[in-house]
């Protein structure tokens, strides 16, 4: 029997079960160990799925000190950088969870270091693995709409703040933006083939979380909870962006694909009070063209995707390139520019008028 590939997991919280479970549907894989800095927390995470012989650590530095070929980051957002970093300098494939890092020096450094080891390094966006999703931008791709010209994302909780360590700058960085905006900037950015962000207008506020009336642990909320952008590509593309934990609201609206020939709206599914992240399923997809000079609609038949599926098929598409000496199912190479976007919001945000995508490090790495 052929060695198995060998995998652990640096960072033991509620996203890591998911990875786990996928790892152990895939025969070709060994969990071998895993690692979180809450003493007692990996030994847990491992117990609770009756793998009491994996190897538990409280740093992913004594983690790497094994014999890995590969592993899951799913730390939370301010350590994704270091942990990704010192992985790849161990000579170790990575599969990094959403978003990325959080700011264009973190992404410059881990762009640099996977450059450097020559091992994959892909980011964790399942909806990517979605037929649907996939579906919207065979549709793009094939020219039906034309040239486009317009990106509208939308979506966003009426009511859906999480808790633990996503609502604190110290261990998440960013809110909303981060936790559930990224997979709309990826589905908008990955549908149009990812053009190059040029500038990028934003403004974010935090008016729930900070509020006692709609959120319990205001006290510990520094981050937005709503952000919305203007941002321009390359080829005369503009992305209207916005995403939210809580507003008073259902929806900002569709997603939106306007073509100079026809255009697609993707409606979210089951609008509620959680809904509206697009970290899965979709609703309807309408495409709307014209038949012998009159305005049609028609819808486009969808598949039933399962959030679960999607997950496994990211983890199982990382293993699959490894195994097969493939390229990143998902690479930083375009999830930079999602990454650019983010920082590029924040700082608009911050400083309350336009700026410029910072991606100059690109030439000198490339």
């Amino acid at each position: 029997m052929e060695k198995k590939l060998r995998v652990g997991i640096i960072g033991c919280g509620g996203i890591a079960h998911k990875h786990l479970v996928s790892y152990l549907n895939i025969p070709e894989v060994e969990v071998v160990g895993g690692a979180d800095i809450v003493p007692g927390k990996a030994r847990e995470f491992f117990n609770i799925h009756g793998l009491t012989e994996v190897k538990a650590f409280e740093s992913a530095t004594e983690l790497l000190k094994c014999d890995l070929d590969a592993v899951s980051i799913c730390t939370y957002n301010t350590q994704h950088a270091v942990c990704a970093i010192e992985a790849l300098e161990k000579g170790v494939h990575v599969l990094l969870e959403k978003p990325m890092c959080l700011n264009m020096k973190e992404a410059a450094e881990i762009y640099a270091a996977e450059k450097k080891s020559g091992k994959i390094l892909t980011i964790g966006f399942q909806p990517r693995y979605g037929d649907n999703f996939k579906q919207v931008k065979e549709i793009i791709s094939s020219g039906a709409l034309g040239e486009v010209y317009y990106v509208q994302t939308g979506g966003g909780r009426r009511r859906g703040i999480p808790g633990n360590t996503f609502i604190e700058k110290e261990t998440a960085g960013v809110g909303a933006l981060a936790d559930i905006g990224c997979y709309a900037l990826d589905f908008a950015m990955n549908s149009i083939g990812y053009p190059k962000p040029l500038t990028v207008s934003a403004v974010a506020y935090d008016h729930f979380g900070k509020n006692p009336k709609y959120y319990g642990e205001h006290e510990r909320f520094n981050v937005d909870d709503f952000s919305a952008a203007f941002i321009r590509l390359e080829g005369g593309i503009t992305l209207d962006f916005r995403m939210s934990w809580a507003m008073h609201m259902d929806t900002t609206g569709d997603f939106l694909f306007l073509g100079k020939d026809a255009g697609l709206k993707v409606k979210q599914p089951n609008i509620s009070l959680w809904s509206g992240a697009w970290d899965g399923a979709v609703g309807e997809i309408t495409l709307f063209h014209d038949v012998l000079g009159k305005p049609t609609s028609t819808i486009i038949p969808t598949n039933d995707d399962q959030k679960g599926d999607m997950f496994y098929r990211k983890v199982k598409s990382f293993v699959d390139a490894i195994l097969t000496g493939g390229k990143a199912p998902i690479p930083t190479s375009e999830i930079l520019y999602n990454q650019a976007i983010i920082d590029g919001i924040i700082r608009s945000a911050e400083c309350g008028h336009e700026v410029e995508t910072d991606l100059a490090f690109l030439d000198k790495i490339n």
